[in-house]
Order: C-alpha cells, then sequence, then structure tokens
C-alpha cells in the first residue's frame, strides 16, 4: 500500500452519488440497530439459544456493515471501468462478520472493564479498518491507490473511536428491558453515523493517478452485479432491523401489560376491598416476616386483635352502606395511630389486626389504649351520630407463642376476655385463657391411635366439565371416623397433624387409599376419570414423597395421569425454590399438579410460569359472593385470564349457586366443583350415583 502525497491535477477526477450515500448512511443505521438487539438477545438467553443467536447476530452484523462498505463504494464514481476481484471482496465480508461476533460475544460478559474496552476498541477497529482497506483491495488498481497520510490515519482513529463508542453503547443496552428501544433508536443514529464517517474518511484519503486501470474490471465482480447482491442483502438488513423492532415493541407491550395484570391481582388478592387494609393472606405474609425479624434480632413483638363493640347495632339501624362507612373510618382512625413499620389489616367483619415491634410490653399497653379511645370517639356518617367501641387483646412474641396460629389464636382469646371484663379496654393473653389446651393434647393423643387403627377415610367430591358435566374426576377428601363421636371434619384436626408431623403417614395413607379406588373405578369402566389429593406443606417438603407416590401407582397398576397433587399456591411460594425442585421431581413421574386456592397466596409471575402445573384451582373464598357485584367477578377474571395465558386448565371449587355456576362457565371456566354439583360421598355412593346419571 503506497501513502504519499501528489498534486490533485495528476489525480483522476471522483465523485459521489448523492443518493446512495443517503443510502449508505440509512443501511448503517439498520445495521447498528440490529447489532444492539442481537446484543440484547444474546446477553439474555443462555446455553444454545445464546450460542445461535450469537451465530445469527454476527451475520446479520456483519452483512449489514458490509453493505454500508459496498453501497459507499458504488457511490464513488471514477472515470474508468470499475470492478471487484471476487476473493477479496469475499474476504472482506469474512472480516466484517468475524468483527462482529467478536463485538457481540465482548458486549455480552459480565463485565466490561476500561482496559477491556479499549483493547476491544482496537481490535474491532483493525477489523472494520481491514475490511474497508481489503474492500478498496479488491478494485485491484494499476498503479496502484494512494492514500493520503493524515486521512489515511484519521480513518484509522475513527474506526478504533467508533468501535469504542459502539462496544460501550451496545454494553450499556444490551438487556432487553422495558423503554430500551427508544434509547437503542438514539445510539443506532450515532453509531451509524460513525460508521459512515469512517468509511467515507478513508474514501477520502484515496487517490488514484491519471492513467490508473481497474485490474478487475473484465476478471471480477462486474459493479451492477454487486450492486444487485448489495442491494438484497440491505433489504435483509432492513427487514431483519424491523422484525426485530417489532417483536421488541410487542414484548414491550406484553411485559407491561402482565405486569400491570399481575399488580391488579396482588393488589386485589392480598388486600381488603372495602378498606384497602391487608387481608387474612398479607397479614400472615408480614407476621411471618416479623416473626424471623424478632428472632433473629431478638426483639419482642406484639399481636393486637382488635373487635368492634356495637358495630352489629350501627349495621341493623343505619343499615349496611352507613356500616361499610364506619369501617373504613374506623381503619383511616388506626392508621393515623400506627407507627411507620406497624401492619394494619382487616380479618373481615368488624375484626382488625395490628402487628408492632415493641421494646416492652408497655409499648403495647400505650398504643392499645389510644386505638380504644380513638375508636370510641364519636363517627358522624352520613349526617348520623354513630358511637362503636374496640375490645383488644394482645399477644406477646415469644411469650405467648412462636407461630403465627398461636399468636393469633392467643391474642384472640385475650380479645373475648377483654369483652367479657366490660368491653372498650384491652387485655393481655394469659395462659389461663386458653382453655382448649388439654383438648388440643387429647387431640394429637386420639389421632395417633388414629393412625394406627386405620379411622380415617375418603370421600369424593365429583369435578365435571363446565357447566354441567360430564364428570372428569373427583377429589378426595379426608374424613376421620373417631369411634363414639362419628365423622370428624378436616378442619378440626388437620392443623394438629400437620403440627405434629402425623400428616405424612395420614398423607401416605389418602395416596394410597385414592389409587386404589381409582383402580376400582377403572375396572368399572372409568379410564378417563382423574383423582385429585392434597399435599401440605410438610408432605410436599418430606424425602419420601415420590417414592411413596411411585410405589403407590405400581402397586395399584395406574398410570400416572390418572392422579393429580393439589397444591396450595402459599404452599408453593412459601420457598419457591425448593417448591418448584419438587415438584418437577413430581411432574417427572407423569402425575398432575394442580395449584389450589389460588388468588390467596403471595404468588410471582416469574415462579408461576416456571411451576410444572397442568391445572389452576380458583379458591372458594372468590366463588362465595361472585353473584353479588363486588370485586371478586373481576378477580375471578383476572384469575382466569392469567391462567389462560399460561396454558392452565382452570377449576372453580365451592360452587353453590346456579348464578355462579353459569357467571363461571361464562368467564371461562374448564371444570367447576361444589355442592351444587355434587356433594362428597363415599366410593361406592359415587359410583351408584353416577350410574343412575349414566
Amino acid at each position: 500500500m503506497a501513502i504519499a502525497g501528489l498534486a490533485d491535477s495528476l489525480m483522476l477526477a471522483s465523485s459521489y452519488s448523492g443518493i446512495l450515500v443517503f443510502f449508505s448512511l440509512i443501511v448503517a443505521v439498520l445495521a447498528s440497530y440490529t447489532a444492539l438487539n442481537m446484543a440484547g438477545r444474546v446477553a439474555s438467553t443462555r446455553g444454545l439459544a445464546s450460542r445461535l443467536w450469537l451465530i445469527g447476530g454476527s451475520v446479520a452484523m456483519g452483512f449489514g456493515i458490509w453493505s454500508m462498505h459496498f453501497i459507499g463504494m458504488l457511490a464513488f464514481r471514477l472515470p474508468i471501468a470499475i470492478g471487484y476481484d471476487l476473493g477479496l471482496t469475499t474476504l472482506s465480508l469474512a472480516i466484517a462478520v468475524s468483527s462482529s461476533a467478536f463485538a457481540l460475544w465482548l458486549v455480552c460478559l459480565e463485565e466490561l472493564p476500561g482496559r477491556r474496552l479499549c483493547g476491544g476498541a482496537l481490535l474491532l477497529g483493525a477489523g472494520i479498518a481491514a475490511m474497508h482497506y481489503t474492500g478498496m483491495a479488491a478494485m485491484k488498481m494499476e498503479p496502484g491507490v494512494i492514500y493520503e497520510p493524515w486521512l489515511f490515519a484519521a480513518s484509522i482513529a475513527i474506526a478504533v473511536l467508533a468501535s469504542g463508542a459502539a462496544l460501550w453503547i451496545a454494553f450499556r443496552l444490551r438487556r432487553d428491558a422495558e423503554r430500551v428501544v427508544l434509547p437503542r433508536v438514539g445510539a443506532s443514529l450515532v453509531m451509524g453515523c460513525a460508521i459512515v464517517g469512517m468509511h467515507y474518511t478513508g474514501m477520502a484519503a484515496s487517490q488514484f493517478p491519471l492513467g490508473s486501470w481497474c485490474g478487475a474490471a473484465n476478471s471480477g465482480l462486474d459493479a451492477k452485479w454487486l450492486a444487485v447482491v448489495v442491494i438484497l442483502i440491505s433489504l435483509m438488513v432492513f427487514a431483519i432491523a424491523l422484525i426485530i423492532a417489532m417483536l421488541d415493541v410487542r414484548a414491550d407491550a406484553l411485559v407491561t401489560s402482565l405486569d400491570r395484570a399481575n399488580s391488579e391481582l396482588v393488589q386485589l388478592a392480598l388486600h381488603d376491598n372495602l378498606t384497602r387494609l391487608p387481608n387474612r393472606v398479607l397479614l400472615g405474609d408480614r407476621m411471618e416476616q416479623a416473626i424471623h425479624t424478632a428472632a433473629r434480632e431478638k426483639r419482642q413483638l406484639a399481636v393486637l386483635f382488635i373487635d368492634l363493640d356495637g358495630f352489629k347495632a350501627v349495621n341493623d339501624v343505619f343499615g349496611h352502606h352507613v356500616g361499610d362507612l364506619l369501617l373504613k373510618a374506623v381503619s383511616r382512625r388506626i392508621l393515623a395511630i400506627k407507627r411507620e413499620h406497624d401492619t394494619v389489616a382487616r380479618l373481615g367483619g368488624d375484626e382488625f389486626v395490628v402487628v408492632l415491634d415493641i421494646g416492652t410490653p408497655e409499648d403495647a399497653a400505650v398504643l392499645a389504649q389510644t386505638v380504644v379511645d380513638q375508636l370510641g370517639a364519636v363517627y358522624s356518617i352520613d349526617d348520623n351520630t354513630v358511637h362503636v367501641a374496640a375490645s383488644i387483646g394482645i399477644a406477646i412474641y415469644p411469650e405467648n407463642g412462636r407461630t403465627t396460629h398461636e399468636l393469633m389464636v392467643n391474642a384472640d382469646a385475650a380479645m373475648y376476655h377483654a369483652k367479657e371484663q366490660g368491653r372498650n379496654g384491652y387485655c393481655f393473653f394469659e395462659s389461663a385463657m386458653n382453655a382448649n389446651v388439654h383438648q388440643q393434647l387429647q387431640l394429637q393423643q386420639d389421632l395417633r391411635r388414629a393412625v394406627d387403627r386405620g379411622e380415617f377415610l375418603l370421600h369424593y367430591q365429583p369435578k365435571l366439565v363446565s357447566p354441567n358435566g360430564p364428570m372428569v374426576g373427583v377429589e378426595a377428601l379426608l374424613r376421620w371416623q373417631k369411634p363414639d363421636v362419628g365423622l370428624v371434619p378436616p378442619d378440626e384436626f388437620l392443623s394438629v397433624a400437620e403440627r405434629t408431623g402425623l400428616i405424612v403417614p395420614i398423607g401416605n395413607w389418602v395416596i394410597d387409599e385414592a389409587c386404589r379406588q381409582m383402580r376400582a373405578w377403572q375396572d368399572e369402566g372409568h379410564d378417563d376419570w382423574t383423582v385429585a389429593v392434597n399435599l401440605s406443606t410438610v408432605q410436599l417438603t418430606h424425602v419420601g414423597l415420590v417414592d411413596v407416590l411411585r410405589e403407590a401407582l405400581e402397586r395399584h397398576g395406574i398410570e400416572p395421569r390418572h392422579l393429580v397433587l393439589e397444591v396450595t399456591e402459599s404452599t408453593a411460594m412459601r420457598d419457591a425454590e425448593a417448591s418448584l425442585a419438587i415438584l418437577n421431581q413430581l411432574a417427572a413421574l407423569g402425575v398432575g399438579i394442580s395449584i389450589d386456592d389460588f388468588g390467596t397466596g403471595y404468588s410471582s409471575l416469574l415462579y408461576l410460569k416456571q411451576l410444572p402445573a397442568d391445572e389452576l384451582k380458583i379458591d372458594r373464598g372468590f366463588i362465595t359472593e361472585l353473584t353479588q357485584g363486588n370485586d371478586d367477578e373481576a378477580i375471578v377474571s383476572a384469575i382466569i385470564a392469567l391462567g389462560k395465558t399460561l396454558g392452565l386448565k382452570i377449576v372453580a371449587e365451592g360452587v353453590e349457586t346456579v348464578e355462579q355456576q353459569e357467571l363461571l362457565t361464562r368467564l371461562g371456566c374448564n371444570a367447576l366443583q361444589g355442592y351444587l354439583l355434587g356433594v362428597p360421598v363415599a366410593a361406592d355412593q359415587l359410583s351408584r350415583a353416577n350410574r343412575a346419571l349414566a
């Protein structure tokens, strides 16, 4: 390569096509935008997908830069015939693709310190410059192209600086996040102008002596054919940039829509519809966190259970509208009293709970007295003068309980004691208040005997295709046939079974019995039925669960798809990572996974979409008042839409009225379950009822 300076009069006159120059700028900007998007795709994926995006991005970006270069070459005109050597032209394209691959790889590393950025800028700048001057050499000019030294050096410098800027911009914008489209467009304009600047600076440095001729004019690629190739490649770059831009916009819109829907769903599911205070579910989560913090910091925690005295009379005299307004006023007064980090929740009706960190029990007493005084002051609601009082029970962590359940039960017991003492006051919990402690101990002993004596049985509630059938499965519901007592409902003993660990052998029996009964039904010809069993938190984390399931399925010859495991949303989300690992093991057996009581937990969409679930069951709490014009219909509709988006079947439980049945069917539920469609009965009764319907 000769570098010298000659007088302009001894050089061939050259010119440019303005349209092609402008077109080369457009291609450079689009190539830059494509590169930024590809960097985002590579950075946001892993494994094979990341490697494929890297290869595809390298080709697209390299072809784009190369197209811009040769459009610029075509825009350059000399008064002689021009052609391009095929080998050198192909080499320049290979250099462009290789440089693009290096750039995409570099910006997708976890870190890009200054030294690495500078080194990358030098290598990438050298690659772009090599691509440009290899393309120039493809003309095979004789006696040779002469370059102005300072313009030649300037083009190299511009290539290096532009490469450094491009690498830095691409690294900063590599993550596919919200509102990244406009910054990428602006960055593409800057990068495109820098690339074009380098190219035309290099072209300005080139001079062609009088009498020069192009050695590739006859043997190389004809400029017209090269124009066709470059235009096709340019159109490809246009298409890639447009498609990626559309995908970006749609992805951003989808992410925004899902985030908004999730926020609304969380707000509706975790807050009281009337007062917008945290509900029982969110209160439980807050209490778990508060207990964990208090235990770690060895501090005390107080739970104030508040019940309004005289609220029923207000409802009876002034109507429910005034009663609702009164509850809102009460919640505002409690919120005005609480400290910044205290939690105030409404459990339902006229019951409220306050959870607060305390230094001594006297701190709780001071706040309780303030609440009693403030809530006892007169209310003016809709021109009506209203009076209520407050009875408050106080339980202290850790003296009165170390779990959410214990603290709530003991605070509730203390609240009733405050009512017995004359209301309009507060009372600390004392162990003598909890008169059923002995009953709890006796219940534990009876449960242990029940496990040994086989006193448990299963009732089955049918699950029907919306709205009226046919029956597609059943849910197995545990019952305790206690001698001399009769059937004991599960809500009276399950909490004790979980707390003592007896739920594991009981749960294992349930799984085996459900599989045995499923075998019997299949022998009767019901090959399309499924049987669902509930898994508690203790069972889900038990190490032998997978083996118990596998052995039960093999023992009774049941295909795994006929068994569905129902896990409550709160259980699945309690330790999302661990639950995901366990549920994946269960799903690998081939059994169905159903997320039960959905809408009452504290789900994350990130984990929810990763759970290997087939089915989503809407909590009966949203179904009970579904036709009474409150927010429950909005919640149910949002849950159904979310489930459909995730490809899950939707089941509504607790259907008790025709109105609920019709509304849930219209909203899109796949299956219904409830007393309207069938009460839980013993297996033989269910078989007889099904035969009668058939």
